[in-house]
């Protein structure tokens, strides 16, 4: 029993971190952007968020490895700090903290990759395999950015930004719905993801509707 105190704790922390940032990234989805609040608020979703991924990092390194959570975890903390990474490289473009980052998610999704035969069943497998395909595109397109001229960065980052950081709020609700829900796996934990491209592709839609609007007033 005296083992088992640790273990919960960590369990009740995630889960209030979870639905803590879960409930405060959809009141995001609701507010204008750009505003001191909508910044503020956005650096309490980052700080939870971040508490969400240590607790469930530290939970498959102690007390059980899964790898459908394992890599929830990886492409929930790659696109968190990836997407806040953006609103710092839309001048420049990225910087050698970017790679290190890049380089780090890649190497934790192969290693989750040659462990997933033996570790996850058909049904995790589907969903372990979805999450490190939405893993690997993020990295690709990171890789990528290093291509790019410098002052494409300024009009991508703000799409950067709403990719990776509507991305990481659907991965949590998915890595939810497998823990809450019992029934219609995986396709219940796959919704929230097809949710969340579908949320990103109607924001992506708003802010290229916007700045046309801009440019046409000019």
């Amino acid at each position: 029993m005296p083992q088992l105190q640790p273990q919960l704790i960590n369990i009740a922390l995630h889960v209030l971190a979870g639905s803590a940032a879960i409930g405060l990234g959809l009141f995001l989805l609701a507010m204008a952007k750009g505003t001191p609040a909508h910044r503020r608020h956005g650096r309490q979703f980052a700080w939870l968020t971040l508490l969400v991924c240590a607790t469930a990092a530290v939970g498959n390194v102690l007390f059980g490895y899964r790898p459908v959570f394992a890599v929830l975890t990886v492409l929930v903390l790659y696109q968190l700090l990836s997407g806040w990474r953006a609103i710092y490289t839309r001048d420049a473009g990225p910087q050698a903290v970017d790679g290190a980052m890049t380089a780090a998610a890649l190497a934790a999704g192969l290693l989750i990759l040659l462990r997933l035969r033996q570790d996850a069943s058909g049904q995790q497998a589907i969903v372990v395999l979805s999450s490190l395909g939405g893993l690997a595109t993020i990295v690709v397109y990171d890789s990528a950015r290093w291509l790019f001229p410098r002052r494409w960065h300024g009009v991508l980052w703000r799409y950067e930004h709403i990719y990776k950081l509507l991305a990481s709020l659907f991965a949590m609700l998915s890595a939810a719905a497998g823990n809450l829900l019992r029934v219609g796996q995986p396709w219940t934990q796959l919704a929230p993801s097809l949710l969340g491209l579908l949320c990103i592709a109607w924001f992506w839609r708003r802010q290229y509707r916007q700045e046309a609007a801009r440019a046409g007033a000019r």
